[in-house]
């Protein structure tokens, strides 16, 4: 999908057998992800549903249909900051899997945008199908699956009896249990724009995943002005605010990993507004005049986040 994944173990003593077990239940979970719902596969189950020009119902698998649900709930609940069907527009602005990035012109920028609405997706859990209202519409995980894909990897490593460890896909993070001497797992949020790369914050996470989306890693600059990879459902175009990076951490990684994109879309105001209403556990950080300023809900500052800079 176009990152990469580890997986770290604390298990003392564990047999070469066993962990090899693990690496292998690892690569069936995230494999099964990546050829249900990759754009970089055309192959892939939500590729061929993209490729569906129909509005007749199109089946998918159970692990699919979740995640249409997944998002479909954060869709609602965000008022439509996450889309899975912001697809045409990532496509217009070249942060699909083809990479040609550019400002695209007046006239690709509205027909991409009149494709997106997530209400465009109808699901039918009696039948698992979804149900395209026009044929054109298409669908995005890239704010989702990754987040699904360390989730399922978690559980593969649960039904192994493995109950210390941290999965890390894309820069989602699922961690379980605790590791060495019965510390949290320490997990880091990056600095935004830093080059080499290195930690702004440090939060001690057991039994929770933390998901991030920033506008930093991935962009292009056109005529001096920089554009980001984070599309705004609402205009079909990258995000103008200054929010520059957004933390979620809560018990399901995929959820986590779909509210990073929705409060990112969001925006520095109305962000950790509805993140504060909702009781979510997030962290902001925002671009100002002096520098990059730090902003925590109530439930993320209860996790004990240690600054570094």
């Amino acid at each position: 999908m176009g990152s990469t994944y580890s997986i770290r173990i604390h298990a003392p003593g564990a047999a070469a057998e066993r962990l090899a077990a693990a690496r292998a239940a690892v690569d069936a979970a995230i494999g099964g992800v990546v050829a249900k719902m990759s754009l970089y596969d055309p192959a892939s189950e939500l590729s061929r549903f993209n490729a569906h020009a129909s509005t007749a119902p199109f089946a998918v698998s159970a692990d699919t249909f979740r995640v249409f649900e997944l998002a479909h709930s954060v869709s609602a609940a965000s008022h439509g900051a996450f889309d899975v069907s912001v697809e045409p527009a990532v496509e217009a602005w070249g942060f699909g899997p083809q990479r040609r990035r550019y400002v695209p012109a007046d006239d690709v920028r509205r027909a991409a945008r009149s494709r997106v609405g997530w209400r465009r997706l109808r699901l039918d859990p009696r039948t698992r199908t979804v149900v395209k209202t026009s044929p054109d519409a298409a669908a995005d995980f890239s704010g989702i699956a990754k987040g699904h894909a360390a989730e399922l990897a978690a559980r593969a490593l649960d039904a192994l009896g493995f109950d210390r460890y941290v999965v890390e896909t894309g820069g989602e993070v699922r961690t379980r249990g605790r590791k060495a001497a019965n510390a949290s797992w320490q997990v880091a949020i990056e600095q935004p724009d830093a080059m080499p790369r290195r930690a702004r914050l440090v939060v001690p996470l057991a039994d929770l995943a933390l998901a991030t989306s920033g506008d930093y890693r991935i962009f292009f600059v056109q005529n001096g002005r920089r554009y980001s990879h984070e599309i705004d459902p609402a205009t079909g175009a990258p995000v103008r605010h200054t929010l520059a990076s957004v933390s979620v951490a809560m018990p399901d990684c995929a959820l986590a990993d779909a509210w990073a994109t929705a409060l990112i879309v969001l925006g520095p105001e109305r962000g950790p507004a509805l993140a504060e209403s909702l009781g979510l556990a997030a962290h902001f950080i925002v671009r100002g005049p002096a520098g990059f300023e730090d902003r925590s809900t109530p439930a993320f500052a209860a996790l004990g986040p240690q600054l570094l800079v």
